[in-house]
Formats: C-alpha cells, sequence, structure tokens
C-alpha cells in the first residue's frame, strides 16, 4: 500500500497565486526518483489561503529515502533562499499516511 505526505502551508492571502506559481514552476528534483508516485498543490475551498502539497510514494521507505537524500536537501535550500522571506519564513505542518484499505 502507498504512503502519502501532506505539507500544509497557510500564507497569506496576497500571496495566494505567488505561492502556487511557485509550485507549478517547482524544481521537479523528486519527480524521478524511486518509489515517488505523485505530486499534487491542492488549495481548500473554503480556506483559499490554505495550501496542501500532496506525495504519494509506494512506500513508506521510499519516501524516508528522498527525505534524507542531498537533492530533499537541495530543494528545502531552495525553499528556504526564495526571494520573499515572508514566504519563506512558513513552516509547513506536516502529515504522513499509510493508505490501509483502497
Amino acid at each position: 500500500m502507498s504512503y502519502i505526505v501532506h505539507s500544509i502551508v497557510n500564507v497569506p492571502p496576497e500571496k495566494i497565486e505567488e505561492t502556487i506559481a511557485i509550485y507549478q514552476n517547482r524544481s521537479k528534483l523528486v519527480d524521478n526518483y524511486e518509489g515517488f508516485l505523485s505530486f499534487q498543490l491542492l488549495q481548500n475551498e473554503k480556506r483559499p489561503s490554505e495550501l496542501t502539497v500532496q506525495l504519494i510514494w509506494e512506500t513508506k521507505e521510499a519516501y524516508m529515502k528522498w527525505a534524507t537524500s542531498e537533492a530533499f536537501q537541495k530543494v528545502h535550500d531552495l525553499e528556504k533562499n526564495y526571494p520573499d522571506q515572508e514566504l519563506a519564513a512558513i513552516v509547513p505542518k506536516v502529515q504522513k499516511y499509510r493508505v490501509v484499505a483502497t
């Protein structure tokens, strides 16, 4: 069964479109990582400033290899060095899920 990771961020309302554009133009380093299945950026319908990055992995082990890789570090260093310091300072709430039924 697969493994899903959500990183939830709340951005200022005036930064929503800018944040979405960042993810639309993301580095895609994760896309070819072993065990990676998909990426989606989700926008909460009732709270549009709440965005969720959803990554789906074949297994928890595949995700953990990614999370401890140099590529992961590179992606997160890019985020920390983003020119808009207000966006760079946002700390996501991370939630992890095991798929137990389909």
